[in-house]
């Protein structure tokens, strides 16, 4: 499964909206996901779940992009 992760790089500073980055990762869960991120210390706001037409749509964009993490 393909997840949309929305963070901040850094969990010791306060969320702004507008510093908010989003990464693609595939993975089994949210669970999953959020382990394979916590050595990065992000501050993630949120994982959604892609699927569908939704992930086809998001397919279509130019920053998409699938991160590999071991």
């Amino acid at each position: 499964m393909i997840f949309k992760v929305f963070y901040q790089d850094s969990a010791m500073e306060a969320p702004v909206r507008e510093k908010t980055k989003v990464l693609y990762v595939e993975g089994e869960s949210e669970r999953d996901i959020r382990t394979k991120l916590s050595p990065f210390h992000y501050n993630i706001e949120f994982i959604q779940e892609l699927a569908g037409a939704h992930l086809e749509y998001e397919k279509q964009s130019e920053n998409f992009k699938v991160t590999e993490y071991a």
